[in-house]
């Protein structure tokens, strides 16, 4: 039988109760983006960021012509990684405002430089806008560390939507041939289009729950949503073949709606002969780490990711 985490029922209950008591319907996606956004940037206010990262804002040219924003935070020491790091959101919502605690850390307490990627937003701008600007922040990365970062190794990160946008981001760049990209980590992914049912004993515990994975999709999809017009470049599990992309860190907890997605995708890696750390979270709804960072659980999944990171 399935229980949540104690640190987490306490954090998950206080934010509940602050949530308005009817839930956004299948594709209203305006009331979700408002209420993530809320919540990203509540939390990004009350973190305690190391100011000590020298931050930096520009924006690089998408191959359609879009100007992507791009923040670069680097930290005191000469990094010998950095990360192209892409935010959560279900695809229709987020920003860098919202994840500038969570980068400024990373580069903090791993000793990395991280670029954290503003991509398009569904619906406005559907698939393939967002992967699309992802690809190219990762090839100017690649192309341009130098300048920025001088030797260090290009990596992909993100969690949520943004896992998810790793992982297909890997199959484009191995597919065009850029590279080298040293890792991709995964951190609760958004992995696969057709999710649209939860397991009944986890059913009670998502904090992203079907309608808004639904949601989520549609937007980004339109018309290909439900139908196996799905190109992995949109849905990283519709792929054929993992075989020749980075080694894989992914994580997700075992009360998260992408748990089962998330082991499926890891296995098939494996399966081709890619390098893979799994961790799956006992008692760990989706976003844990950022609704509850202060908890064992997240302290812990963070120290893992931060381990990984040192280890490149």
């Amino acid at each position: 039988m399935f229980s949540i985490d104690k640190e987490l029922f306490e954090a998950a209950s206080a934010i509940a109760a602050a949530a308005p008591p009817t839930p956004p319907v299948v594709d209203d996606w305006k009331t979700r983006r408002a209420n993530i956004d809320t919540l990203y940037n509540g939390l990004a206010a009350v973190a305690t960021p190391d100011d000590s990262i020298e931050i930096v804002d520009f924006t690089v040219p998408s191959s359609d012509g879009h100007a992507i924003p791009l923040r670069l935070y680097k930290p005191k020491n000469v990094p010998n990684v950095l990360v192209v790091y892409v935010h959560g959101g279900g695809l229709i919502a987020g920003g860098l405002d919202g994840y500038d605690h969570v980068c400024r850390r990373y580069a903090s307490e791993a000793g990395v430089a991280v670029i954290a990627v503003d991509y398009r937003l569904a619906p406005e701008s559907p698939f393939p806008a967002a992967v699309e600007d992802c690809v190219t922040a990762v090839q100017w990365a690649i192309e341009h560390a130098a300048e920025r970062v001088p030797g260090a190794r290009v990596a992909l990160m993100g969690d949520s939507a943004g896992g998810g946008l790793a992982a297909a981001t890997a199959l484009v760049c191995r597919d065009r041939q850029i590279g080298p990209v040293a890792a991709q980590i995964l951190i609760y992914p958004m992995l696969d289009d057709r999710t649209a049912v939860a397991d009944s004993a986890v059913e009670p515990f998502l904090a992203w729950s079907v309608a808004d994975n639904i949601t989520g999709w549609r937007a980004y999809l339109g018309d290909k949503y439900g139908t196996e017009d799905v190109p992995a470049s949109a849905s990283a599990v519709r792929a054929g073949s993992l075989h020749d992309l980075p080694p894989a860190y992914l994580e997700v907890g075992q009360l998260d709606l992408f748990c089962a997605e998330t082991v499926a995708y890891a296995t098939r890696l494996m399966e081709h002969g890619v390098p893979v750390h799994l961790s799956v979270r006992p008692g760990a709804f989706h976003g844990f780490d950022q609704l509850a960072p202060n908890s064992r659980i997240a302290q812990s999944a963070f120290a893992d990711r931060v381990a990984f990171l040192q280890g490149l």
